[in-house]
C-alpha cells in the first residue's frame, strides 16, 4: 500500500513539471550552470593533473637533486639565500656512495631579458635567443638517461681540454638547422665558436606547449666557465639505483654535505634534498586554489537555482491550494502531500543535474576539439557528485514549501479562490 502510495505521488510530481515545462525549465537553469561549472573545470583540473603526474614519473623517482635550498612551492628565505654554495667537489663526493648510479653538477645562465641583450645562438645569419646555457659533466647523459637524436654527447676529454663543443636541444637546431645535418657546423654564442657535437631528443613539456630546455645548448662544464666564470651556483642531480633506496641515499648524501659543509651537530641542513614530487606538491598547491576557485563559481549557481526552486514551489504551493484541500479532504495524509512536493522539488533538481552534466561534458569534449593542447578528463566521481549535490539543493530548498503545503488547513483550502 505504502509503495503504490509513493508510486502515485512521483507520477503526479512529474506530471505537474511537465504541464509546466518552460516553467521547470527556467527554475533549474541555475542548477544546470552550477553543475556544469562543476564537471567542466574539474574535468580540466584532472587533466592537468594527469599531465603533470605523467611528466613526473618521467623524470622518475629514482633522481634526487641537492641545492643550497628548495626551490619549488617553497619562498627562500634570506638564512638560505645567504648560504654557501654547492662546489663540483660536493657533486663528485657523491659518486662514491652505495646505491647511487651517478653524481653529476651543473651550471646553468639564463638571460631573462627579452630585449637584444638576451642570449643569442647564431647560424649563417639565422638567430635564436632566449637560449639557455648549461654546463654539465659528462655523466649527465647517465643521470637523466637523454636520448640522443643525433651525433654524441661531450667526454670527459672534452671537459678537460675545455673543448669549444655543444650539444644543441631539439627545437634550436630545428630553428637554426632546419632538415641539413647539423653535426660538425659551427655556431656563434657569446662572442665565441662552437661545433655541433650532438642533438637531444624532443622533451616532453609539464604543461603543453614547448619545453624550455628544447632551447637549451649545453656545454662541457669547464667550457662553459670560459663563458661565465662569474656563475658558481652547483645545481647536483643523483641517480639512485632503485626508488625504495631513495630514504637511504638521501641520509648518506645529508652526512657527506653536512661533514663538507662543516655544519655542527645542533645545526639545521644548510642545504636541501629534494625529488621529482616536490613538483608534484607545488602543483598540488596551485590545483588546490583552483578547486576552491570552482567550488566558489559553481556554489553560486547552485545557491541561486535552490532560491530558484523554493520560490517557484511556493507559487505552486498558492497555485494548488484548492487542490490540496481536495485531496486532504478525501483522505490524503500530511505525509503524502509532504512527501509529493519535496519529490517535485528533488526531481526538478535532479533533471537540472542531469542536464548540468551533459552540458558540462559538451563542454568538455568542444575544448579537447579546440584547444587539444589543453588536457581534459571527465571523472565519474565528480559526476556522481555533482547530481549527489543537485539532489540535496531540491531537499533543502524544497523542504519548506513542502511543509507549507501539507500544514494546509483542508476547509480554508477548500473555500481558496
Amino acid at each position: 500500500m505504502q509503495l503504490r502510495d509513493t508510486k502515485e505521488t512521483v507520477k503526479m510530481a512529474l506530471d505537474t513539471l511537465r504541464a509546466n515545462k518552460l516553467r521547470s525549465g527556467l527554475t533549474i537553469l541555475g542548477i544546470v550552470i552550477g553543475v556544469m561549472t562543476v564537471i567542466a573545470i574539474s574535468s580540466v583540473i584532472n587533466g592537468l593533473n594527469k599531465r603533470v603526474s605523467d611528466s613526473v614519473e618521467q623524470i622518475g623517482s629514482n633522481v634526487l637533486w641537492v641545492f643550497r635550498f628548495e626551490p619549488f612551492g617553497k619562498r627562500p628565505t634570506t638564512e638560505m639565500l645567504n648560504r654557501k654554495q654547492l662546489t663540483l667537489e660536493d657533486a663528485e663526493s657523491l659518486n662514491g656512495l652505495p646505491h647511487v648510479v651517478a653524481a653529476t653538477g651543473a651550471l646553468r645562465y639564463q638571460d631573462f631579458n627579452i630585449n637584444a641583450g638576451s642570449v643569442a645562438v647564431k647560424y649563417k645569419g639565422r638567430k635564436e635567443q632566449n637560449t639557455i646555457l648549461e654546463g654539465d659533466m659528462p655523466n649527465a647523459l647517465d643521470v637523466y638517461d637523454m636520448k640522443m637524436t643525433a651525433g654524441r654527447y661531450f667526454t670527459q676529454e672534452d671537459d678537460q681540454r675545455r673543448a669549444n663543443v655543444v650539444v644543441l636541444g631539439h627545437d634550436i637546431t630545428q630553428d637554426l638547422f632546419g632538415d641539413a645535418n647539423p653535426l660538425g657546423e659551427d655556431v656563434e654564442i657569446a662572442g665565441d665558436v662552437f661545433t655541433v657535437i650532438g642533438v637531444e631528443g624532443k622533451q616532453k613539456s609539464i604543461l603543453g606547449g614547448k619545453n624550455p630546455n628544447d632551447n637549451m645548448a649545453s656545454f662541457p662544464l669547464h667550457t662553459f666557465l670560459k663563458i661565465h666564470p662569474e656563475i658558481e651556483d652547483y645545481w647536483i642531480s643523483v641517480k639512485v639505483d632503485d626508488p625504495k633506496n631513495r630514504p637511504l641515499v638521501e641520509d648518506e648524501i645529508r652526512q657527506v654535505l653536512r661533514r663538507r659543509r662543516k655544519v655542527r651537530v645542533d645545526q639545521p641542513d644548510n642545504f636541501a634534498i629534494f625529488g621529482s614530487d616536490s613538483l608534484q606538491r607545488l602543483w598540488n598547491q596551485i590545483t588546490g586554489g583552483l578547486f576552491l576557485l570552482m567550488f566558489a563559481l559553481s556554489a553560486v549557481g547552485l545557491l541561486v537555482g535552490g532560491v530558484g526552486v523554493m520560490n517557484i514551489m511556493l507559487v505552486s504551493v498558492t497555485e494548488r491550494t484548492r487542490e490540496i484541500g481536495v485531496r486532504k479532504a478525501i483522505g490524503a495524509t500530511r505525509r503524502t502531500v509532504l512527501m509529493q512536493f519535496t519529490l517535485e522539488a528533488i526531481t526538478l533538481c535532479a533533471l537540472g543535474g542531469i542536464l548540468g552534466i551533459a552540458a558540462g561534458a559538451s563542454l568538455v569534449l568542444l575544448l579537447r576539439v579546440l584547444f587539444a593542447a589543453l588536457p581534459s578528463v571527465l571523472s565519474v566521481v565528480w559526476m556522481v557528485a555533482a547530481f549527489v549535490v543537485s539532489c540535496g539543493i531540491g531537499l533543502v530548498f524544497g523542504i519548506y514549501p513542502a511543509w507549507k503545503a501539507a500544514n494546509l488547513n483542508p476547509i480554508e483550502a477548500l473555500r481558496y479562490e
